[in-house]
């Protein structure tokens, strides 16, 4: 009996397949764009140029420098209020409004009973103890405490001859 070579055609035992000019295409779904997401790669390194033609007074701006406000590292609840200064037309009425100026006697007091302060009354304190000092000696004015600190030649001779000497023996 005379050997078959095996083939790999589809003889009859397969499912015969229909002719090209006959068969239905395929259902194809209609093809959708995908979105993008992010830019093109390679944009980091090869900026592109917005618009060729700038106006006058304005520089390309590279896209990769960002803001350049500052970023407080330190926060603050309270929110910052400003407040507008009172002009004065002469050095002794600014000097009177600091004397009179209620909160700043209320600080003077607690720092006179050894009380402390926050960050922003010890600010206000020092600003307005400054400016009362620089106000004083531009109107010349002494203050108590420098006389009292700075005693003179007899009062000096008079401490002297009080001194009892038996004291130190």
């Amino acid at each position: 009996m005379p050997r078959k070579k095996k083939s790999r055609k589809i003889g009859q035992i397969g499912t015969p397949l229909a002719p090209k000019a006959k068969r239905k295409p395929a259902a194809t779904a209609p093809k959708r764009n995908k979105k993008t997401l992010g830019k093109p790669s390679g944009t980091r390194n090869n900026p592109e140029q917005t618009s060729t033609s700038n106006k006058q007074g304005k520089s390309i701006k590279d896209p990769r420098i960002g803001s350049k406000k500052p970023i407080p590292l330190i926060i603050d609840d309270a929110p910052k209020v400003k407040t507008a200064k009172p002009k004065f037309f002469s050095p002794a009425q600014e000097l009177e409004s600091i004397e009179q100026n209620e909160r700043f006697g209320l600080l003077l007091e607690k720092l006179d009973a050894d009380e402390s302060l926050s960050k922003e009354e010890r600010i206000f304190v020092n600003k307005l103890t400054a400016r009362h000092q620089e106000l004083c000696d531009l109107l010349g004015i002494a203050n108590e405490d420098d006389s009292a600190a700075d005693p003179s030649e007899d009062d000096l001779y008079a401490q002297f001859e009080s001194i009892d000497i038996n004291k130190f023996k």
